[in-house]
């Protein structure tokens, strides 16, 4: 561990920070920033009410805002050529963030009693307007100009919504009024997305920093790879399951790639795997985080806010279809290794899985009990924080990775970084919920949308991923969920579909955008780490993801698999599902088991028994089983001759 204060430099600022500036005097008021936060969510969650403070919950998120946006605002540069050291203007725009959201929120009773959304004393209006254009700097720092312009079009559309057309008009706010509607009303920056991260997503971040450094990420990784390493192929395998129970735990795709990239990506080379490839695995890997149970990132509590329902049910729905993603990623990378004949890892670096049980019990223990406080005791609030205090006790006792003062203060370091990010990014975000709130736009949209497409469902689900997969181009996958959440959920819900796989469709297809040209982030950010040429890698990750594509489909039409409906239809949806994949991903790589490299006759008829089990009807899945049955017949009764390539 390196000295305390360069172990911030050690965390992943999220897309868009840089670290190195956080030296000296920076770094430590960084950390008192995130520790007064931290302090502030525990005493709000477990009503301490210390020294009798337990401020009203509008004020608390206020406060909140404050705190974390002037965090912001030294960890994240202006821009890339900016000084290595915190500017002075950083300073001042921390020191107004804290001021104006402090002032706001001490009137925060006066807000609620006295209506001062809709009419404030001056003052109360100017902090108000300071504090706006705060967050759209934070915004803009932390999330890109895309997310910006998007978040001042939606922010600023109440001044010009009355001469909008069509479907597009609603109601008109002045500049004054649209200012206390997004700072003083409970619909924009203190909405739901800025209540999730206060009341749940800090507690999760907790965890996952607890587990860090702890050195919960080595013992997944030694995990991994006695699970996988030894099969063929091995390292990719490693690097898919290694991605995937760190991204789970940590729900941050760039976080991922560079905490597991750097030790997935040189063994997947050293392997034989080609630098592009193995740049286009980790990112395909690292970006299914998103989806995995049991943390998901933050933009799964807000799923679980908005549809109304516990966050367990949340992560019940997404479980069979995280599972079914990685599931996919490993026939891949097994079917790539048969087809070059990649061997497993040298037996010397393989470590003993039972060794590495016994010695990472308490990261399996502590993460057990977290997910039995979600699905049994639906304490959502408070169980990460319990998981980490036995997390933390059980450490005590753990040479070499005892928790003492430094993993303290890198685990302080790390909360603030990520809940910066979040809040300075969700807040933002807050605008666009608001403008399209406040003016009545969002409903009429989705109306118009399920009348334009006429209640074809394949219509409104072609739209509604090309919609999602561009918005995911230019945003966060929270602030792409959020945005068509309230726009494209509504109608696809009211066209029939379940609600909850409607959200989930909405969710994955913005996560996809990480691996899809042309901005493909979580690739670029892999390429960087393997050396590799981005825009190849980019297209490598997009072919190894072509059958990923195909997945929202099949929930979205089969709720089965979300787990709802009896236990026979699960099993039944799952196993089909699971075929299906195994078929898409033999026809992609070329290479059936027990057959070998196939010829493109083949690749067809495996190709159309792969649709057939896609499609959610007895008839279609006897047909695709037929084919598969009638393949394996035919190699059978003729042997390889006909239907291998020719070696």
């Amino acid at each position: 561990m390196r000295a305390t204060t360069e172990t911030i430099s050690e965390i992943p600022p999220g897309e868009h920070g840089d670290q190195t500036r956080l030296k000296g005097i920076a770094f430590w008021i960084a950390i008192s920033l995130g520790t007064i936060g931290l302090a502030m969510a525990i005493n709000q969650t477990f009503n301490f009410r210390f020294m009798g403070f337990q401020p009203l919950g509008n004020s608390f998120l206020y406060y909140l805002i404050g705190i974390f946006l002037a965090a912001a605002f030294i960890i994240y540069p202006s821009h890339k050529g900016a000084s290595a050291r915190v500017s002075w203007y950083d300073w001042i725009l921390g020191i107004a963030a804290l001021c104006s959201s402090i002032y706001i929120g001490i009137h925060g009773l006066q807000i609620i009693q006295e209506g001062w959304d809709f009419a404030a004393p001056i003052e109360a209006t100017i902090a108000s307007g300071i504090l706006l254009a705060l967050i759209l700097e934070g915004v803009r720092r932390c999330g890109g100009w895309p997310l910006l312009s998007v978040t001042l079009f939606f922010g600023s559309y109440p001044l010009f919504a009355d001469q909008m057309p069509g479907f597009l008009w609603g109601n008109a706010y002045d500049f004054g009024e649209t200012v206390r509607i997004h700072v003083m009303g409970v619909e924009s920056i203190i909405g739901i997305p800025m209540q999730v991260v206060a009341q749940l997503v800090i507690g999760f971040v907790v965890f996952g920093a607890a587990l860090t450094v702890t050195g919960g990420g080595d013992f997944f990784m030694r995990f991994a790879t006695a699970l996988m390493g030894r099969t063929r192929g091995g390292p990719a395998k490693v690097s898919v399951v290694s991605s995937g129970i760190l991204g789970s735990l940590s729900g941050s795709v760039i976080s991922n790639i560079l905490t597991t990239g750097p030790i997935t990506i040189p063994t997947m080379k050293r392997s034989g795997y080609p630098s592009h490839y193995a740049a286009a695995v980790e990112s395909c890997a690292s970006t299914g985080g998103t989806l995995m149970p049991p943390v998901m990132g933050a933009v799964a509590f807000i799923m679980a806010s908005f549809l109304g329902v516990p966050y367990a049910e949340v992560m019940i729905a997404a479980f069979l279809p995280a599972l079914l993603f990685y599931v996919v990623l490993i026939f891949q990378v097994d079917n790539y290794a048969a087809r070059r004949g990649l061997k497993g890892l040298p037996e010397e670096e393989i470590p003993n899985l039972w060794e590495t049980l016994k010695d990472g019990w308490p990261y399996l223990f502590s993460l057990a009990m977290l997910i039995y406080m979600l699905l049994f005791m639906r304490l959502e609030s408070y169980a990460p924080y319990y998981a980490t205090l036995v997390l933390l006790f059980i450490s005590l006792f753990k040479r070499n990775y005892r928790f003492n003062l430094k993993r303290a203060i890198s685990l302080l370091s790390n909360l603030t970084t990520s809940v910066a990010n979040l809040v300075a990014i969700l807040a933002g975000i807050g605008l666009v919920v608001g403008g399209l709130s406040y003016t009545g736009v969002a409903g009429a949209f989705s109306r118009e949308l399920l009348l334009y497409a006429g209640g074809s469902i394949p219509l409104m689900l072609a739209a509604g991923a090309i919609t999602s997969f561009i918005l995911g181009m230019g945003m966060t996958v929270s602030a792409c969920y959020i945005f068509l959440s309230i726009l494209l959920a509504p109608a696809l819900v009211a066209a029939g579909l379940n609600p909850l796989a409607s959200h989930l469709f909405i969710l994955y297809w913005g996560m996809m955008s990480y691996i899809t040209p042309p901005v493909a982030i979580a690739a670029i950010t892999a390429a960087g780490v393997a050396g590799a040429p981005a825009g190849k890698t980019g297209l490598y990750a997009m072919r190894l993801g072509s059958i990923l594509f195909v997945l929202p489909f099949l929930f979205v039409l089969n709720p089965s698999l979300i787990l709802q409906g009896d236990i026979l239809k699960i099993l039944t949806s799952a196993f089909t599902a699971i075929t299906a994949m195994w078929l898409l991903a033999s026809t992609a790589e070329g290479y059936l088991y027990r057959v070998g490299e196939i010829t493109w006759p083949i690749r067809l008829l495996v190709l159309a028994a792969g649709l057939c089990l896609i499609y959610p009807e007895p008839i279609s899945d006897l047909i695709g089983f037929g084919l598969v049955a009638l393949l394996y017949v035919s190699r059978w009764l003729l042997g390889h001759r006909m239907l291998t390539v020719p070696k």
